[in-house]
């Protein structure tokens, strides 16, 4: 199963009047680090703060009559939650929004203020998605998950429209990977429109299962693990069925990034742009700082989401140490 060009640009129509139009800005501090220019797509100041709202609108506007009144129900690291939450509220439709124990207590606020029940089940979104499936089953709930949804990803995917119309001369744009509806979205999109334009995804180092599924040639498992890019935590899903295979055939390359590098994102983001950006956000930025990504023109980083704890948010800018750097030294991925 995957996305088209045909169906992102649907999508887009479909959404439109119902996100917020995001800018892209050139960015003159980074353009001095890379030596070529720097473009952010602001996509962190979309009304829920982060770039779900429109695979979770796409997706909502495309249910039945009778599935709406089922009501739906996903696993979700706080993003995608917010974004099915405040989408299903527009359209009258019960969310019921199951997460981990490792979400950030901001975020789950955030999703009960907007009226969805809210399920804190397990130690990961694998054991979240295990509620979510005894609900559909029981309950008669309808899934709509973060990222293996097709009406998901060509949500997600019109951003790709936008960075392209936007910087037509991209050489490269970065993208955050988790579950990779963002990225499958995203590279469906720009590699129809310009195939030289590279996608690269760009990950945490601790516990990224995108990364280690694509290296393992098949979905695996892999331990979740607190950092600082806690929207792209989770699994790809044993029996994924849209976003590995996009993300395999469609991604030019991935890279991890350590705890310390992603601090570093979030920290040149706030001084320098003037911008509050969660750590998955700022996974672009600090790939470029880190000297990661290859530079041969003009670049396009995905600022993805600001939903992040503003507590931890002052310890990073401040430059006080937080309890993720130091996890750097831990062994990163674990794959079973």
């Amino acid at each position: 199963m995957s996305v088209s060009l045909s169906d992102i640009r649907a999508a887009a129509q479909r959404i439109a009047g119902r996100i917020e139009p995001t800018p892209t800005v050139l960015s003159a501090s980074l353009g001095a680090v890379a030596g070529v220019p720097v473009h952010l797509k602001l996509e962190h100041r979309q009304s829920t703060g982060s770039f779900k709202l429109r695979g979770a609108t796409n997706a909502i506007l495309q249910l039945s009559v009778a599935e709406k009144a089922r009501g739906v129900v996903a696993a979700s690291t706080g993003n995608h939650g917010r974004a099915l939450a405040y989408a299903a509220s527009l359209e009258g439709v019960r969310a019921v929004i199951c997460m981990s124990r490792l979400v950030p207590g901001n975020k789950v606020a955030e999703i009960e203020r907007l009226g969805a029940d809210v399920r804190i089940v397990g130690n990961s979104q694998d054991d979240a998605q295990v509620e979510v499936e005894r609900l559909a089953n029981e309950d008669g709930l309808v899934m709509l998950p973060p990222f293996d949804h097709p009406h998901v990803v060509a949500g997600q995917g019109t951003l790709g429209i936008e960075m392209m119309q936007a910087v037509p001369d991209a050489a490269t744009i970065l993208v955050p990977l988790s579950g990779g509806g963002l990225a499958a979205g995203i590279a469906a999109a720009v590699n129809a429109i310009n195939p030289a334009t590279r996608v690269i995804g760009i990950s945490m180092a601790r516990g990224a299962a995108m990364k280690a599924s694509l290296d393992a040639g098949r979905p695996v498992l892999v331990e979740e693990l607190p950092t600082l890019a806690d929207s792209l935590g989770g699994g790809v899903g044993l029996d994924n069925r849209v976003t590995f295979a996009m993300c395999r055939d469609l991604l030019d390359d991935v890279l991890l990034l350590g705890e310390a590098e992603i601090a570093d994102g979030i920290r040149h983001l706030y001084e320098q742009e003037r911008e509050v950006v969660e750590g998955a956000g700022a996974v672009g930025v600090a790939a470029i700082l880190a000297g990661r990504v290859p530079l041969d023109g003009p670049v396009v980083a995905l600022i993805s989401g600001r939903n992040i704890d503003m507590t931890l948010h002052r310890q990073i800018v401040n430059g006080e140490p937080t309890r993720f750097e130091a996890l750097d030294s831990a062994n990163p991925e674990r794959a079973a």
